[in-house]
């Protein structure tokens, strides 16, 4: 198995077309950003809930895509390829369902698309396969740990990781700092004692250290969002954040989601709506209202989303290759409901879920 696994990559009221308050998309008319207009109050609620359900329904359209191929556990077979975007599809399809409220067609069909992965991984026995091929990689563990957040869990994995991660090898995994802190996460989803502090780690992240806003770009931009994902367990624990990054972030997020519509950045615009939802107190509104009809606009009929790039205005059933829009897609719905549970003040917030909470190993 090439372990190279990254972090890096419809009715409803106005699909297809610019609202009447809200800038124009790169592509569409030439212009972009969110500077061209003021945002409407309530412009993202209005188009929330048909972005969410379309962008579930098309995931759900294409779950086959996520099926892994019979030789997932051979050497040449890629994880960026395979197992990644079924983890993507756990991950955020858990928190989806968190989010939504009982008995929703969102609600189900997120813990629907959970299972469906589930099965795809023999219900946990592929990543011990995968666990015993590779017991020095991270990865099985941090797909793991997302069914074991939601309650699916295998015993036979949860035995042999035990031993695994209490090693010296495991706790000096050489990693970048937001990956570690995803490490630190997968451990308090599991329920064991994390190999680290989580506050020392996270100082040690570009957003830890409130690094200047203007040195803003793309590497930096997801390894910020998957800071806060990991921190605040994929923004079921808003509390998490402290109070000067939550400062950093309200301030700044607003002008790096303006720099990301500008150049077409979709994806990133996605990851950082939904870590505008993601802070503790209340939603930032007015960001919401100014980004969201943008990225609706750039949602196509059929309700997947590009990562990048002028969006298409080819009415085909897939416009673009699966590849380059199944993450931004599930980002796409992931941060609707979460922005959707802010903006309401509704869903699951701050409860541990499937999973006792890890213990916290802490630095003197």
């Amino acid at each position: 198995m090439t372990t190279t696994a990254t972090e890096d990559p419809r009715e409803r009221p106005g699909a297809g077309h610019p609202a009447r308050d809200r800038v124009s998309t790169p592509g569409a008319s030439g212009s972009s950003g969110t500077s061209g207009a003021p945002a409407a109050s309530g412009a993202a609620l209005a188009v929330l809930p048909g972005v969410l359900a379309s962008a579930l329904a098309w995931t759900d359209a294409h779950r086959t895509r996520f099926a892994l191929p019979d030789d997932v556990l051979e050497p040449h077979t890629q994880v960026n390829a395979t197992l990644k975007p079924l983890g993507e599809l756990a991950q955020l399809g858990s928190t989806i369902r968190r989010a939504t409220a009982p008995g929703t067609p969102e609600h189900e069909l997120a813990g629907d698309l959970v299972t469906y992965a589930w099965e795809q991984l023999h219900e946990g026995a592929l990543l011990l396969e995968l666990l015993r091929a590779e017991p020095f990689a991270a990865y099985p563990y941090e797909i793991y740990a997302a069914f074991a957040g939601y309650g699916l869990r295998h015993e036979g994995f949860e035995a042999l990781a035990r031993p695994l991660t209490a090693t010296r090898a495991w706790a000096h995994t050489e990693q970048h700092a937001n990956r570690q802190l995803g490490l630190v996460n997968s451990e308090r989803r599991v329920g064991v004692l994390t190999h680290t502090d989580a506050g020392g780690v996270l100082s040690r992240t570009w957003l830890g250290g409130l690094s200047e806003p203007w040195m803003f770009e793309g590497p930096s931009g997801y390894a910020l969002t998957h800071t806060v994902f990991h921190l605040t367990d994929w923004g079921r624990m808003p509390d998490r954040v402290p109070e000067r990054i939550d400062g950093y972030l309200r301030t700044w997020l607003p002008a790096w989601a303006d720099g990301c519509l500008e150049s077409g950045q979709w994806d990133l615009t996605g990851e950082l709506l939904a870590v505008a939802a993601s802070l503790p107190g209340p939603a930032p509104g007015e960001l919401l209202d100014a980004v969201w009809p943008v990225l609706a606009d750039v949602q196509h009929p059929t309700g997947c989303v590009p990562e990048t790039g002028a969006p298409v205005q080819d009415p085909a059933p897939d416009p673009y290759p699966f590849i380059d829009c199944y993450h931004s897609t599930l980002v796409t719905a992931f941060a609707a409901a979460l922005s959707l549970r802010s903006l309401r003040g509704t869903g699951e917030r701050g409860e541990t879920g499937g999973a006792p909470p890890g213990r916290e190993r802490h630095t003197p």
